[in-house]
C-alpha cells in the first residue's frame, strides 16, 4: 500500500486548523458533520468551541455528538444539550446530538475481527461528510484518543458505546477482554469510514496532552509539552504519527504518557485498524510552514 500523506505543524492556533485542513485539499460535500469532544463537566483539557470556530465555520459544519454509557453531565440527552450550552458549543454552532432520540442506525462491519455491527446515533443519515477533529491525548482505557477513538467511541449511541466497551456484549461493558474492546474500537471505526467512503477528513490537535480523556471530570493536567497539529485522509496514519511524535519527543513528560499508552496495550488499535483495512501505518511527514 502506498503511503499515507500526513501533515504536521507545530503552530497551534485556529487559523493553522483552518490551513492544516486546506493542505488536504479535500472537499467535503453537502451537510458536513463535524466531530469533536464536548469534554465532560470539570474536565480542563478540552478543546474549547472558540479555538474550533473558525474550522467550523470554514467547512460550515455541524457540531455532532453522542451521549456517553457511563455515569456524569453527559450521559441522558437533556443533561448533554445543558452541558454543550455550559461550555459555549451551542452558543456559537449548530449542535446535534446524533443519538438524542432512537432508534440507532445500525452499520454492518462485514470483516469485523470481534463485533459485526456498530450502533450510532441515527442522525449520522442527515450528513454528506464529516470532519472528525480529535484532541490527541491520553485515555484511562484506550491508552490514547485521537481519530480512531472518535470514530468508533465518539461516533458511538450510548447504548453502541457498551457494545464496543463490551466486545459485543453490553452487560461486560467494564468486564470484557481488554484486547478484544481495543479491537472492537477498530471495527467500529472502519464502519463509520466505511459510511462516509472518500467524504471525510481527519485533524488531530497535539495540545493539553494528559494521560486522561476530555471525558474524565477530574483528570490530570497535561504532562509533556504541545507538539502541534496534524492532518491527514487516512486515520490510521494519523493516529500512528501521533503516538510516534510522543514516542520520539525529548519532554521529559513523555515518559507518563508512553506508560498509559502502553498499559493500556493502546496501539493494538492502530494495528487492528491497519490489519482490517481502516488505513495504513505506513506515512511520510510533511511539514507545513
Amino acid at each position: 500500500m502506498e503511503k499515507a500523506k500526513v501533515y504536521f505543524t507545530k503552530e497551534i492556533t485556529p487559523e493553522s486548523v483552518v490551513k492544516m485542513f486546506e493542505v488536504l485539499n479535500k472537499e467535503l460535500p453537502g451537510k458536513v458533520a463535524v466531530k469533536v469532544h464536548s469534554g465532560e463537566k470539570g474536565n480542563q483539557n478540552y478543546l474549547r468551541p472558540e479555538f474550533l470556530k473558525q474550522i467550523i465555520e470554514h467547512v460550515n459544519g455541524t457540531i455532532v455528538e453522542c451521549n456517553t454509557a457511563y455515569e456524569g453531565q453527559r450521559n441522558t440527552t437533556e443533561k448533554h444539550k445543558e452541558l454543550m450550552k455550559e461550555h459555549g458549543w451551542s452558543e456559537i454552532f449548530d449542535v446535534d446530538i446524533l443519538d438524542a432520540e432512537g432508534p440507532d442506525l445500525v452499520l454492518d462491519i462485514p470483516i469485523g475481527k470481534v463485533i459485526t455491527k456498530n450502533y450510532v446515533g441515527k442522525n449520522i443519515e442527515k450528513y454528506d461528510a464529516m470532519l472528525v477533529v480529535s484532541h490527541f491525548k491520553g485515555h484511562p482505557m484506550g491508552g490514547y484518543g485521537g481519530a480512531l477513538k472518535q470514530l468508533s467511541i465518539g461516533v458511538a449511541s450510548s447504548y453502541g458505546k457498551a457494545y464496543i466497551h463490551g466486545a459485543g456484549n453490553v452487560e461486560k461493558i467494564w468486564t470484557s477482554d481488554h484486547d478484544k474492546f481495543l479491537e472492537s474500537m477498530a471495527d467500529a471505526a472502519s464502519s463509520v469510514v466505511n459510511y462516509f467512503k472518500d467524504n471525510i477528513a481527519y485533524i488531530n490537535i497535539m495540545c493539553n496532552m494528559s494521560v486522561d480523556c476530555d471525558c474524565c471530570a477530574v483528570a490530570e493536567d497535561p504532562c509533556m509539552k504541545d507538539i502541534g497539529i496534524l492532518a491527514s485522509l487516512d486515520p490510521v496514519a494519523l493516529d500512528k504519527a501521533c503516538v510516534d511524535l510522543v514516542y520520539n519527543s525529548k519532554d521529559p513528560g513523555r515518559d507518563h504518557l508512553v506508560e498509559r499508552i502502553e498499559s493500556r496495550n493502546g496501539t493494538h488499535t492502530i494495528d487492528v485498524a491497519a490489519e482490517i483495512a481502516v488505513g495504513t501505518k505506513e506515512y511520510e511527514i510533511i511539514e507545513v510552514e
